[in-house]
């Protein structure tokens, strides 16, 4: 059946919206302010604009009614099920978000005084006690702004470490195939050398490779667990082992810990740094750039080379140590943030944790790994695992269910675009041709998984049948329809101008 298209471009409740250049009328204003004063003296020191500002005019109504409409464009957590594997994207607590917004937490500013802020002070303070129950460590930066931003610190601890003991021709840093990208540039970022480490068939590091790269300029081993192909290092202990056995430190990319909070102590595993993605883990708001937060637990050895500031409680309450001269007993290599951290994350974190308390954090993560293994059984069959077993948080598959269809992965996800689904993470891990890796979170109802299932299972049936014209037509009920990707990556439209004449 022919789509049907209007003379107004919309269709019943979804506006055919323009740009809001394109809506803008010249003299156009939503306010009324008097002309200001002349005035003879250049106050601006020859800076005074020479020509318009380049900004719409526009009434209050379509302003409002713009970003409205746009935001109904908008597909989200709170829309719909959100699948991307290796991102967590669970509901946020509207309790959390209501905690954020207490006007005695949301409207501080950094550079009060410290006795104003007390209960800030203690907010910090409890999360990162929290955090260090949770895995085991006896230290936490909290200022870290993000996932990648807690490697960059936990890997700066180390290699300070390093230095402090004379080992600073430590510089090579080995990192299994599978890792998120942010694992090697990290370590580029702190001027080690990269040295891949590949998997076995099972989805696992190769543990005699790993040995045989193992040498007295390894720095440290940068391992993700479960890791990336959503699996558990089953070797971790050997692996701690032999990386410690060879004077290298062993750093544990943390984006995972959803799979296991409250089930395994990171400091059991033998590992010495950690990052915690607080907006996977504990559920606080995350995608477009952020916010985030990324606190990184360190071990005892570690400890002393945590960054600057922290917070510490003594008789006169809680302080910041903001210099290094003011903690003799401590050796930190810097600072990694202008201030404290990212506070509104930790109000919705730390909310969170005492929300669920430990018995539930516990059962959050039994719940996601339940959910993804459920995923894996019930599609099995009509898409192709990666590797056999049981998965942990996220499942992961191949495109092989897709050969001599006609359609790609691109084209599925597509397709699920138009069922009314996010689509799946595509093509990541690089190590699995063709990816299609699924996170369903602790979060989501058996129902929502079992339409999911049965959508996933309905287009595989339909690629297999031979219908591949319509997957390459796909999305066909979204706003906008599918781009030249390719194209529109080379010779972007960076900037909107008004049609000539």
């Amino acid at each position: 059946m022919a789509e049907a298209n209007t003379l107004s471009g919309n269709r019943g409740l979804m506006v055919e919206e323009p740009l809001i250049f394109e809506m803008g009328s010249p003299g156009r204003f939503g306010i009324d302010l008097p002309e200001p004063p002349p005035l003879d003296l250049d106050r601006l020191g020859g800076c005074r604009r020479a020509g318009p500002v380049g900004l719409p005019d526009l009434s209050e109504p379509q302003v409002v009614r713009h970003y409205t409409r746009l935001s109904q464009k908008n597909y989200g957590i709170d829309t719909g099920f959100y699948p991307l594997g290796s991102c967590t994207m669970k509901h946020n607590p509207r309790l959390s978000e209501k905690m954020a917004r207490l006007p005695g937490l949301a409207d501080l500013h950094p550079l009060q005084p410290q006795a104003t802020v007390q209960g800030a002070l203690e907010v910090i303070d409890s999360l990162a006690d929290w955090l260090k129950g949770l895995t085991g460590m006896p230290a936490v930066a909290m200022t870290p702004a993000a996932g990648a931003h807690g490697e960059w610190c936990g890997l700066m601890a180390i290699r300070a470490c390093l230095e402090d003991r004379g080992q600073g021709h430590r510089r090579r840093v080995l990192v299994p195939e599978s890792a998120h990208g942010t694992n090697p540039a990290s370590a580029a970022l702190c001027g080690f050398t990269v040295d891949p480490i590949p998997a076995k068939a099972d989805g696992r590091v190769d543990l005699a490779a790993l040995k045989a790269k193992l040498g007295p300029d390894v720095a440290c081993l940068m391992l993700t667990n479960p890791n990336t192909c959503g699996l558990f290092e089953t070797e971790i202990l050997d692996i701690a082992q032999a990386v410690h056995e060879a004077g290298a430190f062993f750093y544990c990319d943390g984006a995972n810990f959803n799979a296991i909070v409250g089930r395994v102590r990171v400091a059991d595993l033998g590992i010495d740094a950690m990052h915690i993605n607080l907006h996977k883990t504990f559920s606080t708001p995350h995608g477009g750039g952020g916010p985030g937060a990324g606190p990184t637990v360190l071990s005892a050895e570690l400890a002393p080379f945590a960054p600057l500031p922290f917070v510490v409680h003594g008789p006169q309450g809680f302080t910041l140590v903001e210099h290094a001269a003011d903690t003799p007993e401590s050796k930190p290599f810097g600072r990694v943030k202008g201030f404290h951290g990212q506070f509104g994350v930790f109000v919705r974190a730390l909310a969170y944790i005492m929300s669920m308390g430990a018995d539930g954090l516990r059962q959050a993560s039994t719940d996601a790994v339940l959910n993804a293994n459920y995923l894996l059984a019930r599609l099995k069959d009509d898409l192709s695992p990666s590797f056999a077993g049981p998965c942990m948080h996220e499942c992961l598959f191949d495109d092989s269910f897709l050969k001599d269809s006609g359609v790609t992965t691109l084209d599925f996800a597509k397709a699920l675009i138009d069922e009314g689904f996010h689509p799946m993470t595509m093509y990541f891990p690089l190590v699995v041709h063709g990816a299609l890796l699924m996170e369903p979170t602790e979060t989501e109802s058996r129902e929502t998984l079992d339409q999911f299932v049965a959508v996933v299972r309905g287009l595989a049936a339909k690629a297999r049948d031979g219908q591949a014209e319509e997957f390459k037509q796909a999305p066909r009920f979204t706003p906008r329809r599918r781009l030249d990707e390719t194209l529109a990556a080379r010779t972007p439209v960076l900037r909107w101008k008004p049609p000539a004449g």
